[in-house]
């Protein structure tokens, strides 16, 4: 940095452009300030890229090829090929479409975008460097946006055959065998993919079951599917160390993989603007600590992945509302719960109280089955179900489900429980037939002692 380079001016800067940073740029061009943001790499950061929307994507592709190709339609007789290639040209696709459309609305806001690395040269000043050129920029307000990175495993090193997700998602050939490394939602999603589109997989998993975050109700379909899949699951198993080549276990045995992918998790990026010359706090973890408005620093946001919580694209955007809300003077609510998603084979969707802690403190679970719906039927399947959470008064503090396209059913979830409603306001609520939306609403009859379409 040229000490005392005159430097540009706008109210406000956003650094990281992912769902919370473009969001963020968006609300406070909204709010009538001047707003440019900073990227380093692509617009729409990690999750349009290289993430949610590439992934789901291969999981579409996947899901197709494996129900043609195992002859999973009824009546129908087909025979598939892979074209990897053109796969990686589908999601690469897919991706550009909607970052160019994030970009026609950031200029459309009037949001100026700067492309570099952003570091804090002082409280009120970032220095970003792009190419060969240092660029000075003073602000009112900074939003801190940087997102998340894969973790590393120091004995088994990323290169040639040793991919992150991101490399896995730009594998342009089909491997002929695949280990993946870590079986938390990640590992789950791209060991099915790659399981439907052909490749042996094999999960390998340090703690005692694939998706140790969940309970064994909604993870038990998913660990039959794996089965049924042929998938090879290694539980209470680490990988010691590893290359190209081989990949060694704890327990003395070797896998010869033709790739590994590596989805052990996921870092903060908290210190890699220097965001402490600010007077912000970063912990041990990488995580920037922030107050109940998301408040690094006077003037000094931080939101979504950078800081504690659920490192979700939703909770980001939603995160940025917040922030902008609470600089431009306006009231703002932190939400009463945030959806999680799985794209497994079946879906898993969790919002609110958790049935571990429905348990705990004597809450009334209420599931119905998934084989007594119409749509799940239809659709070939009879593995999960929906789980109501709710309260002595029967109001509604968490719903979770296991099947085919349940992550669909997570907004409604969500909304019930911030509006508070009772397990009486779902069973009353006209939800189409056939849909498997209609289990949300047969849980609550069930809640309500009226069930209708399982046994009394």
């Amino acid at each position: 940095m040229v000490v005392g380079a005159i430097g540009e001016r706008t109210d406000v800067v956003v650094i990281g452009s992912g769902p919370g940073g473009y969001v963020a740029a968006l609300r406070a061009a909204d709010g009538g300030r001047e707003v440019i943001l900073i990227e380093r790499d692509a617009i729409g950061g990690t999750c349009l890229n290289v993430g949610c929307i590439p992934s789901k994507a291969l999981i579409e592709v996947a899901s197709f090829r494996h129900r043609a190709a195992s002859q999973g339609v009824p009546g129908l007789v087909t025979t598939v090929t892979t074209d990897m290639a053109g796969v990686g040209e589908h999601l690469a696709s897919v991706s550009a479409g909607l970052r160019e459309g994030v970009g026609r609305l950031l200029a459309d806001a009037g949001v100026t975008v700067v492309p570099g690395t952003a570091h804090f040269a002082r409280r009120d000043r970032l220095s970003v460097a792009h190419e060969d050129r240092v660029r000075h920029i003073d602000f009112d307000q900074a939003i801190v946006a940087t997102g998340s990175r894969p973790t590393l495993l120091e004995a088994i090193p990323f290169g040639e055959r040793v991919l992150d997700s991101t490399g896995a998602l730009a594998l342009r050939e089909l491997p002929e065998s695949l280990v993946v490394l870590g079986a938390g939602y990640i590992g789950v999603e791209l060991g099915i993919a790659f399981a439907k589109l052909g490749s042996a997989v094999t999960l390998v998993e340090a703690a005692d079951s694939v998706l140790p975050a969940l309970h064994p109700q909604l993870r038990r379909p998913v660990e039959r599917r794996l089965r049924q899949l042929g998938v090879t699951v290694l539980v209470g198993t680490r990988a010691v160390r590893g290359d190209a080549d081989e990949i060694v276990l704890d327990n003395g045995a070797t896998l010869r993989p033709t790739y590994t992918v590596v989805a052990v998790g996921r870092r903060p990026n908290g210190g890699t603007c220097s965001v402490e010359v600010a007077g912000a706090h970063v912990d041990d973890q990488g995580y920037i600590t922030v107050d109940e408005h998301l408040v690094a620093a006077p003037g000094i946001y931080a939101i979504g992945d950078v800081t504690r919580g659920p490192a979700l694209a939703h909770r980001a955007t939603r995160d940025a509302e917040r922030a902008v809300g609470h600089l431009l003077g306006e009231p703002t609510i932190a939400p009463a719960a945030i959806p999680e998603v799985i794209f497994s084979d079946p879906e898993v969707m969790s919002v609110g109280v958790t049935l571990d802690q429905a348990a705990d403190a004597g809450l009334g679970v209420h599931r119905f089955p998934l084989g007594a719906n119409a749509r799940a039927r239809t659709l070939g399947t009879d593995l999960g179900g929906v789980w109501i959470v709710a309260d002595e008064a029967g109001t509604v503090v968490g719903v979770h489900a296991v099947g085919p396209h349940v992550g669909e059913l997570a907004g409604e979830a969500a909304l019930a429980i911030e509006l508070a409603a009772t397990t009486q306001d779902l069973a009353l609520t006209v939800h189409p037939h056939p849909t498997v939306s209609e289990s949300i609403a047969e849980a609550a009859m069930l809640a309500r002692g009226l069930p209708l379409h399982i046994r009394r």
